[in-house]
């Protein structure tokens, strides 16, 4: 049987191509903001709700939504008054996050910590209709999100205090980038993984800055790196049978680094020109 006979399969593929595409739509706010390990906290958070889940025996994702957005709301309450303390912050959350998530789950009846690696690392056959239901509803809030706000969102992005004498609330705009990064995270916690989700985010953009010279042309770009990356890592994850989050972080990876080599020639024919 080909890999699109199974049904699983498609819906793999469905849910990392969305997440592939607009991942890094968000992620080229953070590396532009400087706050790339962002997505990684996240992700740490969004453990702690899967933890959460798996004890109360209530649904992973919207769980897992409500604890990663009371965490990015947190960070940047913080953040907001005082950008060390908002480091060390983010910090603490990176510990306790992994922490509460793998003490709830050895608490969970008939569960253990066995079961995190699902959420940890993305499996192939736990994407349901229901999850890619709710991704493409997701997508469709992030993309609503971009044409309202994108504006705003660039002119904090790129100064924040600029931002402000022209009348943009930065600490509302920032808090919604945060909120949307951890969406970001939980819808892709299936199959990139929750310790993952946030390198396709981030790698694509870093990739796409070698050679692009406005935020716009990055966003495209990473966009579609992001979203070759994932089908790419998921199908060799299929043949080669391991967990789709490290194949498609790797495949990534491998883009950033192709990327970094063919941007040195292109550098130096803009110089001359």
């Amino acid at each position: 049987m080909g890999l699109l006979d199974y049904d699983f399969m498609r819906r793999a593929l469905l849910a990392a191509a969305l997440i592939g595409l607009f991942a890094p739509l968000i992620g080229v706010f953070l590396v532009q903001r400087r706050l790339a390990l962002l997505g990684d906290g996240m992700g740490h958070v969004a453990l702690t709700g899967v933890g959460l889940a798996l004890l109360l025996r209530t649904a992973p994702i919207p769980t897992a939504m409500i604890t990663a957005a009371a965490g990015a709301f947190l960070i940047e309450f913080i953040r907001a008054r005082s950008r060390t303390a908002g480091d060390v912050a983010l910090a603490l959350l990176f510990y306790g996050g992994i922490a509460g998530g793998v003490l709830f789950a050895s608490l969970a009846p008939g569960q253990g910590t066995g079961t995190l690696n699902a959420y940890l690392f993305g499996s192939l056959s736990t994407v349901a209709a229901s999850d890619l239901i709710a991704l493409v509803i997701l997508c469709a809030i992030i993309v609503i999100t971009l044409v309202v706000f994108g504006r705003e969102m660039f002119a904090v992005s790129l100064d924040a205090q600029i931002a402000a004498t022209q009348g943009v609330a930065v600490r509302s705009i920032s808090t919604m980038m945060a909120m949307l990064a951890a969406i970001v995270v939980v819808v892709g916690m299936r199959t990139v993984g929750l310790l993952l989700v946030s390198a396709i985010m981030i790698v694509p953009v870093a990739a796409a800055q070698q050679i692009t010279r406005s935020f716009r042309a990055t966003a495209a770009l990473g966009s579609a790196l992001g979203l070759t990356a994932s089908v790419l890592g998921l199908v060799g994850s299929y043949y080669v049978q391991v967990p789709p989050g490290p194949a498609i972080v790797i495949v990534a990876l491998g883009g950033f680094a192709v990327i970094a080599v063919v941007a040195v020639p292109v550098r130096r024919y803009r110089t001359t020109r």
